[in-house]
């Protein structure tokens, strides 16, 4: 599907939803909230009077039956009168008696394996830091702007080029092509360099972290950061200063990689649009870079870093990735820790990286992947990729319906075409017709619910965005998702899991647009992983790609996979915006 027409429905559907018990609870009315010092109080539902605005008649109701898309008679109206004070007395009590911090995760967490089920992986061996051999030297700097993470390391630890020459380019370019892209809101050049440094004094020590070990990287700027603000690309946050550096960050600091600057996202991690501009397709100037992981993979299309982390709830790493070029690989939920991340969606928030090759993403994932203490949704589940082992073999499904239509199909097809040459099993599948976009509900709640004081604070009139489909009207409408509304969502949720249970009984996979009718929201909420893959250039110009679905915590797979797809489609060395190869 197309992303617009996706965002379309998204609005559309979110406007349809509401909830006669919020109705009475006027957001924008804070004189009938009571002030808290924060006493603690004995019964706080009964010690908060009704003001004015907060009476409740049976025209309040019967209002708010259009919007819940539920009937009731007048004498059941009557009687709710009679006792839905009470109701809206706890949501004010909740809200005047105790501080949520926005690092506070739910107390419900969502595991993406069914009970009794354990991950059945199609690779099951392979070492993800073991990458292809690599003899040929670099050519000239546009080589190393666009090289993979194993050419970049073999000639680190061959003396060809040094941390500090590879750190103090991407800072160069950051600065020029930054510019043009409005894809960098903090260049890192005190800590990158200092990095670069220890990297290269390690190296010549013997002492050797792995494959990202002084390379340059960049970070979608919802990644806290002790020594550079985390703006989460919204005015309202530009001056945040966290205390800690994220979990992933730690670990790639261990991993020996070089953070060089924190890179735009749409404003709270939706769309291109950002509080300093709108971060732009390296291919296409005149076309953003989609999001809401927009700076880092612009930036990683564009050659200004080695590889970037991103994050996906429903398309932040597939959408950019796909209208980018770049390879965008989002894990299976649970298994990278998003503690020192900003929450959008805790049941559907997942990191992961955006690089130029797919064999890239392997050590990335590495380095990130297992539990923290500080996320109670993450995971230590073993991760195997090998770059030894083609696809030849894997079941592959695919809904022909996918690739019947649209101006990108022979593109589409193309990849179809390469997974038959790399010996793959074509396996048609039809997805039943399900009501898909009533998950969307499930995303809905919880970003308003994390954004809770942005709206009733009236902070977010500071946003750029201010479009009906941008997160402000969003946000405000969102309060009135009936909560039984909500539950039902959950339970499709579990419906939707044993539906893909199912299917990957026979497949390893399955393939198809990354807007797949229902596809993207589905695996989203089910936890599966994804790997977006570039198939060529659409006639504007812009790339487009395909999306792999593969099983619970068997990206290895979906790696494989992708490489008969990355091998074939369009070759890397003609993955280069004419723009930003100097």
């Amino acid at each position: 599907m197309d992303p617009a027409q996706s965002r379309r429905r998204f609005i559309a559907m979110a406007s349809a939803m509401s909830a006669a018990h919020l109705i009475a609870s006027d957001p924008t009315s804070r004189a009938a909230e009571p002030e808290s010092d924060g006493s603690p109080t004995a019964d706080p539902t009964t010690q908060l009077p009704d003001s004015p605005s907060d009476r409740i008649t049976s025209e309040t109701i019967e209002q708010a039956e259009r919007i819940a898309g539920i009937d009731f008679t007048e004498s059941e109206r009557r009687m709710m009168v009679e006792t839905i004070s009470d109701q809206t007395k706890m949501f004010r009590a909740r809200r005047a008696g105790i501080e949520l911090p926005e690092t506070l995760f739910p107390a419900t967490v969502f595991d993406p394996l069914l009970p009794g089920q354990a991950p059945d992986l199609t690779t099951a061996t392979g070492d993800p830091n073991r990458l292809p051999g690599v003899s040929a030297a670099p050519a000239d700097g546009t080589d190393l702007d666009f090289a993979s993470i194993a050419h970049l390391g073999a000639w680190l630890r061959s003396g060809a080029v040094t941390s500090v020459e590879l750190t103090q380019r991407s800072l160069e370019r950051l600065t020029t092509h930054g510019r043009t892209l409005e894809c960098v809101v903090s260049l890192l050049e005190e800590r990158a360099m200092e990095q670069a440094r220890r990297a290269d004094r390690e190296l010549a020590r013997g002492r050797d972290r792995g494959p990202l070990h002084g390379i340059p990287w960049g970070a979608k700027d919802l990644f806290d950061t002790s020594d550079a603000p985390t703006t989460w690309g919204a005015a309202p946050y530009r001056d945040r200063r966290p205390e800690a550096d994220a979990t992933v960050i730690r670990r790639l600091d261990d991993a020996g990689a070089v953070l060089v600057a924190k890179l735009t996202l749409g404003a709270l991690a939706y769309g291109d649009i950002w509080f300093g501009g709108k971060t732009r397709n390296p291919w296409n100037l005149e076309e953003g870079s989609s999001g809401s992981s927009a700076g880092s993979a612009a930036a990683t299309a564009a050659g200004l870093v080695g590889f970037t982390l991103g994050t996906e709830t429903c398309g932040s790493i597939v959408s950019p990735a796909m209208r980018c070029g770049a390879v965008g690989l989002r894990p299976t939920f649970g298994r990278v820790p998003r503690d020192g991340a900003m929450a959008l969606c805790w049941s559907l928030d997942k990191v992961g990286p955006i690089v130029r090759h797919v064999d890239d993403a392997a050590p990335v994932l590495a380095a990130v992947n297992g539990a923290s203490p500080g996320d109670p949704a993450s995971v230590s589940r073993p991760f195997h990729a090998d770059s030894t082992l083609d696809a030849r073999g894997l079941r592959v499904g695919y809904d022909p319906r996918w690739f019947q239509t649209g101006p990108d199909r022979a593109l589409e097809d193309s990849a179809l075409d390469a997974l038959r040459e790399a010996g793959c099993r074509l396996v048609p599948i039809e997805l039943p017709d399900w009501p898909w976009d009533a998950l969307f509900s499930i995303l809905l709640a919880e970003a308003a619910a994390a954004f809770e004081s942005l709206t009733r604070e009236h902070l977010d009139d500071d946003l750029v965005w201010q479009e009906p489909q941008a997160w402000p009207n969003t946000f405000r409408q969102s309060w009135f998702i009936p909560a039984p509304e909500l539950v039902q969502a959950d339970r499709f949720r579990r419906r939707c899991m044993q539906l893909y249970a199912g299917l990957f009984e026979d497949l390893d996979a399955m393939v198809g647009p990354s807007y797949a009718d229902g596809v993207l929201i589905t695996t989203n909420c089910t936890g599966h992983p994804s790997l977006t893959v570039p198939v060529g250039r659409k006639e504007n110009g812009s790339p487009h790609a395909v999306t792999l679905i593969g099983r619970l915590f068997d990206e290895g797979t979906l790696l494989r996979i992708g490489n008969a797809i990355d091998r074939r489609c369009w070759p890397a060395e003609r993955r280069r915006p004419p723009g930003f190869t100097g």
